[in-house]
């Protein structure tokens, strides 16, 4: 049985995710439908649209043979999901995603033309150079350079086109697939999970449950710190077992295919080094605009953009050649970028069948029945299953802080606590969760299947989850 289960094949990620966006829509005609007011609230220079607390309402389901094929909206009645609602899911998630999905395609474009100036190599081929007699000492600088990205500026998309660089990296180095993976999106959904100073999590909920944005910055980098630590010693171990025996690697027999062309050896110009500080400084200034200026998406695909174009000039690249290696990196991101839009369909039949408040709303009535630490852990859980249908960070804070922030003052905990209970149960979840855009997009870059990635990834997720209720119940103590 067990060698049965291992053979078994992984559907396609946008077969998976059309048939549990179909497993929801029928769900919808089975879990009773409901729905809070919500309110527009300006939280960290964007607009939010949150829930009311103590305005849940449940609604009669109206149910006909029109409504489940075409959909048959009734004034004050709830309409489950009907056919038509099923298959126009993903095309209306594409577009509610529109935002990341063409902010990840501009990406692919510009590391496409980083990628023609030779830059990303030569720079890569250096630093293996600089660290070419401590494979361990190179993994730690990039996976902390990276977790530091996700856990104060919540940069997670960002680094999909680096997918095929690391895996490349990984291969010289001695290494398989998921080494490299590892080193990139592990990396940054540990800091995203740990977060410190994170705009789009920690930012985000804790100017909904109105509590200061620092009031617990030394207990979350001391957290961030630990788990940042037990993922490091996990990497570095399976890449010490792989390294002396290469059959150990999970993905020993995918092992073959090129990713990302390169030359034999790439050697750092002056050109390739301007093109670097000219990259890091508007990447800088893009951070800064993130944060203190208020940059979104759009703005933030125009700062890499301009970061194309600067480098087009330093490498004196023609329009043609430029052209088409933009395209070329933007065609590399095609799944990348849909992946999370057909994720999003999961929200959107949620939503249509008004069952995504009724689970928000079942979850908080049973932690009521609950006391500081069990409730606190409770909020754990329910976020990090909440994180399944709703994989988006900010998108999750508006939904449930509105809710969790009152809620811990009646169970007696602090909205420190329950602010931090969202974090975790949002963040370490993404290592594992199919319905998460990005985790599925890189596997899919990095030619890992969903399983393999489970399989290698699921052991540390749940000792983070253990580290991560250790803490909570220390902050219930702590800060109160």
């Amino acid at each position: 049985m067990l060698e049965k289960i291992k053979k078994m094949e992984m559907p396609h990620v946008f077969t998976l995710l059309t048939i549990i966006i179909f497993f929801l829509s029928l769900l919808t005609y089975v879990i009773p439908s409901g729905s809070y007011e919500r309110e527009e609230i300006e939280v960290g220079g964007l607009t939010r649209n949150v829930v009311k607390p103590g305005t849940y309402k449940a609604a009669e389901k109206h149910i006909s043979i029109k409504g489940i094929v075409l959909g048959d909206a009734e004034e004050g009645k709830a309409s489950p999901v009907s056919i038509t609602g099923f298959i126009s899911a993903i095309p209306r998630g594409l577009e509610k995603s529109a935002d990341i999905v063409f902010f990840i395609f501009i990406l692919g474009g510009v590391f496409g033309l980083l990628q023609k100036t030779g830059t990303i190599i030569a720079v890569m081929q250096a630093m293996m150079n600089l660290f070419k007699n401590s494979a361990a000492l190179l993994t730690t600088f990039i996976m902390f350079a990276i977790a530091f990205g996700g856990s104060t500026l919540g940069m997670g998309e960002e680094f999909i086109p680096l997918v095929p660089l690391f895996i490349l990296a990984s291969d010289k180095l001695g290494y398989d697939r998921i080494y490299g993976l590892c080193m990139v999106m592990l990396a940054a959904d540990i800091g995203f999970a740990s977060a410190t100073l994170n705009p789009f999590t920690v930012g985000i909920a804790k100017g909904i449950a109105e509590v200061p944005m620092g009031d617990d910055l030394v207990f979350r980098v001391v957290f961030a710190l630990v788990a940042f630590s037990i993922t490091l010693i996990y990497v570095l171990r399976y890449g010490a077992k792989i390294k002396k025996d290469p059959s150990k690697s999970l993905v020993a027999d995918i092992e073959a295919e090129t990713i990302l062309e390169h030359e034999a050896e790439a050697k750092l110009t002056n050109k390739h080094i301007a093109i670097l500080i000219s990259s890091t400084l508007i990447f800088a200034f893009i951070i800064y605009a993130t944060v203190s200026l208020g940059w979104w998406l759009n703005e933030m695909a125009g700062g890499f953009f301009l970061i194309g174009i600067i480098a087009m000039l330093i490498a004196r690249l023609n329009l043609k050649e430029s052209a088409e290696a933009f395209v070329k990196g933007m065609e590399e991101m095609v799944v990348a970028a849909l992946v999370v839009g057909f994720a999003r369909g999961i929200e959107v039949v949620l939503t249509d069948g008004q069952i995504l408040d009724t689970l928000i709303y079942s979850a908080a009535s049973v932690l009521q029945n609950f006391h500081n630490v069990f409730a606190a852990q409770g909020m754990l859980v329910f976020q990090t299953i909440l994180n399944f249908f709703i994989p988006s960070g900010s998108g999750q804070a508006a939904v449930t802080m509105p809710l969790m922030a009152p809620l811990s003052d009646v169970l007696g905990l602090s909205r420190t606590t329950a602010v931090f209970a969202f974090t975790c149960g949002d963040g370490f979840s993404n290592t594992i969760i199919p319905t998460s855009g990005v985790l599925m997009a890189m596997l899919s870059l990095a030619k890992i299947p969903y399983q393999r990635w489970l399989r290698f990834v699921f052991p540390l997720f749940v000792i983070l989850m253990v580290v991560a209720a250790i803490f909570l119940a220390i902050s219930v103590y702590v800060h109160h």
